[in-house]
């Protein structure tokens, strides 16, 4: 797992500690970790004490690849920051978005509701066809037997 730390020279039995800082969840999303971690590393004597870094940690805590992480930095500066992208904009944006699903909900609500009111009315008017076939019928057959009782 990717991780960005910053590197502490203690001097402990000859390695220095990476204090772990967040942790990248999926591609694009980080999280900050609440407790501080550091892990020990003999590979993190080549950087200077308090500088940032990009470490992939294995699941048994072994430091795969550490690397400095001003490229990483720039390129989120890049990336985010240079379009005016800030975490105001971005809460904006998830407001937003929140009550345009809030507003797509109540009006597919709205939808099924007025679908709900147009079936029952063709119901009606299917029901009304049928009563008048039935009664049209009825009639049908009284005017035949007025025409049968007028040829007697």
């Amino acid at each position: 797992m990717l991780h960005l730390a910053q590197v502490q020279k203690k001097g402990y039995l000859g390695k220095a500690g990476l204090r772990l800082l967040a942790a990248q969840k999926s591609e694009n999303v980080w999280t900050r970790l609440p407790e501080e971690e550091t892990v020990l590393s003999t590979e993190a004597t080549a950087y200077s004490d308090g500088l940032l870094v990009l470490v992939e940690i294995s699941s048994s805590n072994q430091i795969l690849d550490i690397r400095e992480a001003k490229d990483w930095v720039l390129d989120l500066v890049q990336q985010y920051l240079s379009y005016g992208i800030s975490p105001t904009s971005l809460q904006q944006e998830i407001e937003r978005a929140e009550q345009w699903r809030q507003s797509n909900t109540l009006e597919s609500q709205e939808l099924a509701r007025r679908t709900i009111e147009l079936e029952a009315r063709r119901e009606q008017i299917q029901e009304l066809e049928e009563e008048l076939k039935s009664e049209k019928k009825q009639l049908e057959i009284l005017m035949s037997q007025v025409k049968a009782q007028n040829q007697d």
